[in-house]
């Protein structure tokens, strides 16, 4: 929808019926593409920082295409991320101060990983909860410490809730979407105790009835439809952003 709104023709492209399950690798793909006259490629991608092989690739190459990281494996996401900070600035016009719970599958979460480095440099005081065994020392108290969700839940800005990735899960045990719901998502009785100008928030997919209460998704709190409307202008303000820096834009 961004690249519709901004006038862009965008080119289906299927990885799984390219020439990358012949064994053609992504940079070739990409080089192909450019060469009949692609100029951006927007990228998912399992592999955390796939990128970075691109970009030291393209250094002495011919390769001289945009690319715009839609997510790396549970790396960044930085659309995601930057949809995420306008949301919550226009409900509160400022950062700093600002108390705000991620919530859920941490381990996994390029939006977690993303969001608590930009929340933090912005100035906001980020905690963290769900499963303790999804929560890694190491790596998260750097930006936030660890809380059971129902002694966070009261004193909260912004409760932003995670995605349980069921498709990275499983090779663990069996999942019980009650008892994660009970002991760690936001519950109707939970909602009622959040502070009166408190926002909801969630990357979606959402999963109704684990991660958040089914009736609580489109609450008054809830800002879930209001993200999905703010990734379309912010992305096409990205989208915006890389087709002038590469002065694409008169063509």
């Amino acid at each position: 929808m961004a690249e519709s709104k901004l006038g862009l023709t965008a080119i289906p492209f299927d990885p799984a019926a390219s020439s990358m399950q012949k064994g053609e690798t992504l940079y070739d793909t990409l080089l192909t593409l450019n060469s009949i006259g692609v100029d951006l490629a927007v990228i998912r991608h399992s592999q955390n920082g796939y990128y970075r092989n691109l970009i030291n690739l393209s250094a002495n190459s011919q390769l001289n295409l945009g690319i715009v990281n839609a997510g790396d494996g549970s790396g960044q996401h930085p659309s995601q991320s930057l949809l995420d900070m306008l949301t919550i600035y226009q409900q509160f016009g400022h950062f700093d101060g600002l108390k705000i719970a991620i919530v859920g599958d941490l381990t996994n979460s390029r939006v977690a990983r993303s969001n608590m480095q930009l929340l933090t440099r912005l100035g906001a005081e980020v905690y963290f909860s769900g499963p303790e065994y999804w929560y890694d020392q190491q790596e998260f108290s750097q930006y936030g410490q660890y809380l059971p969700i129902d002694q966070l839940i009261g004193q909260m800005d912004v409760m932003m809730l995670l995605r349980v990735q069921h498709e990275r899960h499983a090779n663990e045990s069996q999942f019980d979407a009650q008892n994660y719901h009970q002991k760690y998502g936001l519950t109707n009785a939970r909602y009622q105790q959040m502070k009166d100008k408190a926002i909801i928030m969630h990357p979606g997919p959402i999963n109704r009835g684990i991660e958040i209460d089914s009736k609580l998704v489109e609450a008054p709190k809830s800002r879930f439809a209001q993200q999905m409307k703010n990734g379309v202008f912010m992305r096409m303000a990205m989208l915006e952003a890389v087709i002038n820096g590469r002065h694409l834009g008169g063509r």
